[in-house]
């Protein structure tokens, strides 16, 4: 690229924002003039990692996030759009910027530092060139402002409200809280969004003001614009877990007991001759998918698999895994893939296992239906408070499976997510509910699991299970060696518990081998 070219951008450039940053800093000061100085905040420190540090704030219920992060105003914030605009000029049409994440980053980074060495005119002091390339790298790559927290892998969302508002976050650990880091203008709230949009391919506008889509990591995103939110734009990110939970994480967080887990472990893959169909029922935020996806890793490595979601987040390290995920009508309102068209079609593509995300509409017609029709251990999850609640759930309108194709169903696990005073908010298997088709087509209900507030366990109610009658059937074996069977696995998850072993993969290997070496001995 040569000099002229350059002066020439940086001309342009600089021409396009003077008024701009003048308009700004005059915006500022009359602000700076109106609003009387905060008080000093009076805060402790809580925690810290990286660069992030926690705080109790005295007199404030959230605690409160900070991560060192400038707020670009006036010349400088002119400065770094400048150098954006001359970097994409330059990089974007280059090739071989691509890669892993940290790789890109370091490109681009290594190449607005040269851009800047290139550019004397721009008077960036010598101490400012490293501080300068990185904004530019946060806002052509990055997230900005939110760049710290989408890296930061012990938060579950970011929240963005409005200009002149926090961003809150939800902390794995200590839940909501406030940031340090504001948006001062609506429009740089809406550039983070266009750029989140560009990435998916996606269209957001005032024409269509929402925006409901995954990132290729797996985030999951949610925007709004002006008119629907009233008091400006929105950003909601879902982070995807790079690290997912494992059935031992369940039992190490008393979500379930080892009991409970080694009984939906042998639901779930049904000695391999008869597998539970199997829906997790709760709340928003109850935990159903974790849930959904720890049982998924129950399913034997041996079987083909086809999981259909919304916004794909499950994570299953198995080998025969065909993921599906729906689409959104296109620009002109056509090409929309729905959650019913990939179970349809999934059922033409010889499925041992149909898991389905989230059931809420036709979809969960035709899942019962391919249940009825042979097609055993599906697995889903479903919005309701109570066993008997799904039942009317999946029955009414817009599900509408007819009463008789529920006996298909063999049990509801139903979860919830509770706030403990003294342990803050906990998730909980709260019951573990079987179907069980009774005379004349009715349907009825029995608690095997009940979760006990008081001693936060689960405990085995007086009835027996009609299920295991179904395994003795199937497999040929006694109830007391199931019952063996049972406790051999429990003792097994309970092992693994000890000895610390508790990542996804070396979970799904012990789990599988186990009933590998079961099937060989058979």
């Amino acid at each position: 690229m040569s000099m002229s070219y350059l002066e020439e951008l940086l001309k342009k450039a600089k021409e396009e924002r003077k008024a701009q940053a003048i308009a700004t800093a005059e915006k500022e000061a009359e602000k700076k003039e109106a609003v009387p100085e905060e008080k000093k905040e009076e805060k402790t420190l809580v925690d810290s990692y990286g660069d992030v540090r926690i705080y109790k704030v005295q007199g404030d219920p959230l605690f409160k996030y900070e991560v060192p992060v400038p707020h670009y105003r006036g010349e400088e914030k002119a400065l770094i759009e400048a150098l954006v605009e001359i970097a994409a000029s330059v990089i974007e049409t280059e090739p071989g910027y691509f890669g892993t994440e940290e790789e890109r980053r370091r490109k681009y980074f290594d190449r607005i530092m040269k851009i800047i060495d290139a550019s004397p005119e721009l008077k960036i002091p010598i101490h400012a060139k490293e501080f300068y390339a990185d904004a530019v790298v946060k806002e052509m790559i990055g997230y900005g402002l939110i760049d710290a927290l989408v890296r930061d892998d012990n938060l579950e969302d970011i929240l963005i409200i409005g200009s002149n508002r926090p961003v809150y976050v939800h902390h794995r650990k200590y839940e909501m809280m406030k940031t340090n880091i504001v948006f001062y203008e609506d429009k740089d709230i809406r550039n983070l969004i266009e750029r989140v949009a560009r990435i998916v391919g996606r269209r957001i506008d005032f024409q269509v003001p929402l925006l409901d889509a995954r990132l290729p990591d797996g985030t999951r995103v949610n925007a709004t614009l002006p008119p629907i939110s009233l008091d400006g734009s929105t950003l909601s990110l879902r982070k995807f877990r790079k690290d997912p939970f494992t059935i031992i994480d369940l039992i190490n967080l008393n979500t379930l007991s080892s009991e409970l887990a080694a009984f939906l472990w042998m639901c779930v893959d049904g000695l391999g001759a008869y597998p539970a169909n199997i829906l997790v029922a709760g709340g928003t935020a109850a935990g159903k998918t974790t849930t959904l996806n720890v049982l998924a890793s129950f399913v034997p490595a041996d079987e083909r698999i086809v999981t259909i979601e919304d916004t794909a987040e499950l994570n299953l390290p198995l080998p025969h895994l065909v993921r599906f995920e729906t689409r959104p009508p296109g620009l002109e309102g056509t090409g929309e893939i729905t959650m019913n068209d990939l179970v349809k079609n999934s059922l033409r593509m010889r499925p041992d296992r149909i898991i389905v995300g989230e059931i809420r509409g036709a979809e969960g017609f035709t899942m019962f239906a391919a249940m009825n029709t042979g097609h055993k251990g599906c697995l889903g999850t479903v919005h309701s408070n109570s066993a008997r609640e799904t039942l009317v759930r999946l029955e009414s309108p817009p599900i509408s499976v007819p009463h008789v194709m529920l006996s298909a169903l063999n049990f509801i696990l139903m979860e919830q997510r509770i706030h403990d005073r003294k342990r803050g908010t906990i998730r909980r298997i709260t019951e573990l509910t079987e179907v069980i088709a009774g005379n004349n087509d009715k349907l009825e209900l029995q608690t095997l699991y009940s979760w006990n507030p008081l001693k936060d366990t689960q405990e085995k109610t007086e009835f027996s299970s009609n299920f295991l009658q179904l395994l003795t059937k199937y497999t040929g074996l006694t109830k007391k060696e199931l019952l063996e069977e049972l406790s051999e696995r429990e003792n097994k998850l309970k092992e693994m518990s000890k000895k610390g072993v508790r990542d996804i993969n070396s979970v799904c290997e012990i789990t599988q081998n186990y009933v590998l070496k079961k099937k060989l001995k058979t």
